[in-house]
């Protein structure tokens, strides 16, 4: 029988469990503090909530912490993945939004270009309807002061009728072909606008051209009915000028006109007087 040693000396067969002689050939391990420990923890948990918003966003979540870490047991226990809650995030920690890609260089100079050309298509689309309406303004609710304003009434300081005495009467049978209020109206004097309308048997010299306009059959041959000029020479700075000497076609005749010379060497109509209807046949004249 072999004989046993119970003298405490090394060289024993067995060491008890928990020793605190370390075995041999493993080398003391040294003691674990607690901050580093702490940190650990953390980290451990700020992974776990990476993997938990990835997942939520669809993405491949992080893959597990090293296994040839040591991971030290949780002092509290961690959320579940399927949880409703994410995982805390640990202190000293935060999320930092992704920067989102700027657009390309040249794609902000197209956007810039696009931009600046719709805003000058809107600009000259106001200037150029501001300007029709300008030139070309609608005579509706117009009083007949108001058209000899925007026409005849404006011929003190500008070249705005004709600088014949026949033309003066021929661009009132035009205006009538064409149903242009203010060019017709615009030739005569303010109150003769009114004695035109009223010895044709109309309210207003507007309602005279519109209701005149409905009569025209020939918009040409009504417009050149009455010259623009004639041979003869002019009897003065005012005289008659009768539409039914010449003989009207086209549409109706509109009486007899008064001209007078007045600035800037224009004829202005001052005055107006029925004839018969129909016309009595035309005397020969030249033109």
């Amino acid at each position: 029988m072999a004989e046993q040693r119970d003298d405490g000396k090394p060289g024993s067969e067995i060491e008890p469990a928990g020793s605190g002689t370390p075995a041999a050939g493993n080398p003391p391990q040294p003691p674990v503090d607690p901050a580093e420990l702490e940190q650990f923890r953390q980290f451990q948990q700020f992974q776990d909530y990476l993997r938990f918003t990835q997942a939520q966003q669809g993405n491949q979540p992080a893959p597990p912490p090293d296994a040839g870490l040591v991971q030290a047991p949780p002092s509290q226990p961690t959320p579940q993945q399927g949880g409703a809650q994410p995982p805390m995030i640990p202190p000293g920690y935060q999320l930092v939004p992704t920067e989102g890609r700027r657009a390309p260089r040249w794609l902000a100079w197209l956007g810039k270009k696009v931009i600046a050309w719709v805003l000058a298509i809107v600009i000259l689309g106001v200037a150029g309807t501001w300007l029709y309406n300008h030139f070309f303004p609608n005579d509706s609710g117009k009083t007949s002061a108001q058209l000899a304003q925007e026409g005849g009434g404006t011929y003190h300081t500008n070249h705005i009728l004709s600088t014949s005495p026949y033309e003066a009467v021929r661009s009132v049978y035009d205006a009538v072909a064409q149903n242009l209020v203010p060019q017709a109206c615009g030739r005569m004097r303010e109150d003769v606008q009114q004695k035109f309308a009223q010895d044709l048997g109309y309210a207003d010299c507007q309602v005279a051209v519109h209701e005149l306009n409905r009569q025209v059959k020939s918009k040409n041959d009504y417009a050149e009915s009455m010259p623009s000029y004639v041979s003869e020479p002019i009897p003065g700075d005012s005289f008659m000028i009768s539409s039914c000497q010449f003989g009207i076609r086209g549409g109706p005749a509109l009486g007899a006109f008064t001209v007078q010379k007045v600035e800037k060497g224009q004829w202005l109509i001052t005055g107006h007087t029925n004839e018969p209807t129909p016309c009595p046949l035309p005397t020969p004249t030249s033109r």
